[in-house]
């Protein structure tokens, strides 16, 4: 049945914050990494006078006490919505957190710095190139790179040819994040070379997709109307390309049988501007979608919703935010929290 949400397992561990972990985030499937003792949460007496609505004030409180969480993958989760939502105010905890136990909270933290040019946190950045894990060394000079040492490039080119399967697959992640054309044709290589495992092809299809190579539609093409485990990262990777094409297929998703697929494809086209996905949206809760769900499948619906919400900011989604950002799901109110912050800002 359509309404019916499938549950989306890979096998092949694809989603782009895989190549940290090897696993999707719970929003899509399970992850396991290592936790640490919960800090102190800090207590919150100045937003700047640039923060005034109550609503925004709690988004970010949400993602303060994200960054301070005792469970790694929420801290990942935190600063993803961090960066996406531009909370410059929060880099400080984000830069802290260059040093934390956990290898993916790391690699987040270095990307994060990258990411929001946040030259302040040059020095931390310069020391985490000597982190014990590659993966954080890689992400460490993409960082480097984006604060204006660009030969420190050269070290995520080169992990491209790792003999360590998650590391390629971050490199190739990171070479789609520097955006330029002139790596397409490593990323080919890399795609197509026996060696690579399944996450290293797709992180480097999705990354020339970022670059904007067309070449790669027809691949995206058969994926999307693939297998259920490939559509969310055909979905994802269409929006990055963000061509007309893609744009058109997008929209072709809107009526996936797989209630996470239309989500996700809701979510690309708001990226692009796109508000078509609308109705698909409110589908969640108007013909309430969820009902018979579990509680990991209600999770994974729910933060889906709230990152379409995000994209497509209409008052008619918007209203439901204050509810989500209720949510007895640590993942689930940080995704809402930064839909409210990403609307605020549109």
């Amino acid at each position: 049945m359509r309404n019916q949400p499938g549950r989306i397992h890979s096998q092949r561990n694809k989603r782009k914050f895989i190549i940290v972990c090897d696993a999707l985030l719970p929003a899509l499937m399970g992850i396991f990494i290592f936790g640490c003792n919960k800090p102190p949460v800090p207590v919150i007496t100045d937003y700047g006078s640039d923060v005034s609505d109550p609503l925004q004030v709690r988004a970010i409180e949400i993602l303060r006490e994200g960054l301070v969480d005792a469970e790694p993958l929420i801290r990942v989760h935190a600063i993803e919505a961090v960066v996406a939502a531009r909370q410059e105010r929060l880099m400080p905890t984000v830069q802290r957190l260059l040093t934390d136990q956990s290898m993916p909270v790391r690699f987040a933290a270095a990307l994060a710095v990258g990411d929001m040019k946040y030259t302040i946190a040059r020095i931390s950045a310069s020391r985490a190139l000597r982190d014990p894990d590659h993966n954080v060394v890689v992400a460490a000079s993409y960082a480097m790179g984006r604060l204006g040492d660009t030969e420190y490039y050269e070290v995520v080119r080169k992990a491209l040819s790792s003999s360590d399967q998650t590391v390629r697959a971050n490199a190739a992640f990171l070479l789609g994040r520097i955006g330029d054309p002139k790596s397409i044709e490593l990323l080919k290589q890399v795609q197509q070379d026996r060696a690579s495992a399944d996450k290293v092809r797709f992180q480097a299809l999705e990354a020339r997709a970022e670059l904007g190579d067309a070449a790669v539609l027809k691949k995206l093409w058969a994926m999307v109307f693939g297998y259920s485990e490939d559509r969310m990262i055909g979905v994802r990777a269409m929006g990055a390309l963000g061509s007309a094409k893609a744009r058109e297929i997008l929209i072709t998703k809107l009526d996936d049988d797989l209630l996470e697929v239309r989500l996700a494809a809701a979510e690309q086209l708001g990226k692009l501007g796109d508000r078509s996905g609308e109705p698909e949206v409110l589908d969640v809760f108007e013909k309430n979608l969820t009902a018979d769900l579990d509680k990991r499948a209600l999770e994974r619906i729910n933060v889906l919703t709230a990152m379409a919400i995000g994209r497509i900011c209409t008052p008619e989604l918007t209203k439901y935010l204050p509810g989500l950002m209720k949510d007895e799901s640590k993942s689930v109110r940080i995704a809402a929290a930064k839909a409210v912050l990403l609307c605020r800002a549109g």
